[in-house]
Formats: C-alpha cells, structure tokens, sequence
C-alpha cells in the first residue's frame, strides 16, 4: 500500500511573518501519522515555517532549485542550501516554471538528478494544455515529459521520486479534471513508469494529482487506484487544507 502524501504548493505568497502565522494555524490540524505532509514555501520562508514544524510530521519543500552545485547563477538557490535549511521535498518541473521561465525537460530532468543527489525527494510535475487535451495528445506528452524527466535514473532513485500530475487548465482556474480523466492520465504515468523500469518500481512510485484540489473533490480523487495524495496550490493556504490532508 503506498502511502499518500499531501503538499500543499504556496507558490509567490506569504510574507516570513504571514508565513509563519499560517504554519502556525495549520501546524495541529495537519499534523497526522495517516499520510505525509508538506509545505513548500518560497524560499525566504523555509527557515522560519521550519522552525515552526519541528518536532511534528510536517515536512518542508522548496518550490525550485537550480542543476549546478553553486556558481554564477544569480538569483537562483541551489540544493546545498535546501538541505542545509530542512528542505526534504522540491518541486521540479512546475507548468508555471515551464510557461514563464523557460524550463525545459532537460532542465527538469537535471534538477531531479539534482536533487536527488543531496538526498532531498523531487517532486516532478507534468501536465497538458487544454490544446493538447483537445488534439487529444494528452498521454503522448505526458509520455514524453515523464521519459525524460527520468531519464538516467536507476530504479532504485525513481522509485523516491514524487510524480504530480497538474492539467495546466485546471491550475488555478476552479476546473478540475474529474477523477476518471485524472485516474486515466495517472494510470498511463505508471505504465510509462513501468515500461522503463518494470512493475516493481511501476507500483512504488507515487502520484499525485494538482489542479484546484479541495475540500469538496479530495476524497474523490485520492480514492482512485492510481492517485496516492495531491499537490494543492490555493486551498493550501485556507483552512481548507485541514480538510484536504484529513478527507
């Protein structure tokens, strides 16, 4: 049985202050043994909402990284310094750092090696467009974002990693995809999982599914076979989160 998992995606919000307050609300409510919990925060909160969660179950993500170890890269934040300050968990790979930033699946695939090189868990998203889903390629470019995302990886650091599925046209929109359309693309994530590296690592993996989770659609969506917790953006930042990790 795998284990869900929960993490809520605050993306450009929340002041230290305002972050702190929040993982202070939420801290008790979604603190649980039943499936595991995550906050990923911009990078200027994650060592006050650290110090929030310690000694509580409630693991902290980063919501990006760079490939290189250091270097020349300004502005960019690097895997040594999300280790050093509790980072167990780092989004790679997200549509908006995609659609604005230009990351490429050779750039999502380095940062996995990346961060998986430090010992930190990635949390690689794929997901279409609604252009996409309307040519009805959906499954061919997820194929393809998966397979290359993976791409060099043993078995052995494939199964650590975290896949989240995200629609890009249900991100922040209010639409979700219904928990057959979510469950079908799940289902074709872990066959291309298999087909790479066999059924073994196939039923270890764990996906997520993102995409206007919330309180009303969670235990839908998380009761699908191949669906193990979500990657929720708005609601995480309401006290609907509550509701969500404990559906």
């Amino acid at each position: 049985m795998r284990r869900k998992i929960i993490a809520g995606n605050w993306k450009m919000n929340k002041t230290p202050a305002e972050a702190v307050s929040l993982a202070e609300m939420l801290r008790d409510r979604v603190n649980t043994d039943n499936a595991d919990v995550v906050f990923c925060v911009p990078a200027i909160d994650i060592i006050p909402v650290a110090e929030v969660v310690k000694g509580t179950n409630i693991a902290i993500g980063a919501e990006n990284v760079h490939y290189e170890e250091s270097g020349a890269y300004t502005g960019e934040i690097s895997a040594l310094m999300l280790k050093e300050a509790g980072v167990k968990y780092v989004i790679a790979g997200h549509s908006e750092r995609r659609e604005y930033f230009g990351e490429t699946n050779t750039m999502v695939n380095k940062k996995v090696k990346k961060i998986l090189e430090h010992g930190m868990i990635p949390i690689m998203c794929c997901g279409e467009t609604l252009e996409q889903r309307e040519m009805g390629i959906t499954l061919e470019h997820i194929r393809i974002q998966i397979k290359k995302g993976l791409y060099g990886l043993t078995a052995d650091d494939a199964e650590k990693v975290i896949i989240a599925y995200e629609p890009i046209w249900a991100i922040g929109t209010g639409k979700t995809a219904t928990s057959g359309q979510a469950q079908e693309v799940c289902a074709a994530i872990r066959k291309t999982v298999e087909e790479i590296y066999g059924s073994k690592t196939a039923e270890k993996i764990r996906i997520q599914y993102g995409g206007s989770v919330n309180a009303k659609n969670a235990a839908e969506l998380f009761s699908m076979p191949d669906i193990d917790g979500g990657l929720v953006g708005g609601a995480s930042l309401k006290e609907e989160f509550e509701k969500i990790v404990n559906y």
